[in-house]
């Protein structure tokens, strides 16, 4: 998944820090909507993604209470970016 697109498909084009809060509200309740829906493991893990660096992503084990392997990726991967914030 392209994060481009993907935050052009859920906010629409433009700035994010220059979005009115309802447009940003409004592609906050979709990207939550759809990430509840989907199922294909790949795709329900890059939505994760986008809504951590974002700020509003459910924990890892709220977010893949039946996968395992998503739950331990999604994890790694707020390590690695704890780790990279540490770094700065």
């Amino acid at each position: 998944m392209d994060l481009d697109a993907l935050l052009e498909h859920y906010f629409g084009p433009g700035d994010l820090e220059a979005m009115p809060s309802a447009v940003l509200a409004e592609g906050r309740e979709r990207l939550t909507v759809d990430f509840a829906k989907e199922q294909e493991p790949g795709r329900k893990f890059a939505l994760w993604v986008l809504m951590e660096a974002l700020g509003f992503a459910p924990l890892p084990a709220e977010a893949f209470p039946k996968n395992p392997v998503l739950k331990r990726a999604a994890d790694d991967y707020i390590t690695a970016s704890e780790q990279l914030s540490l770094d700065d």
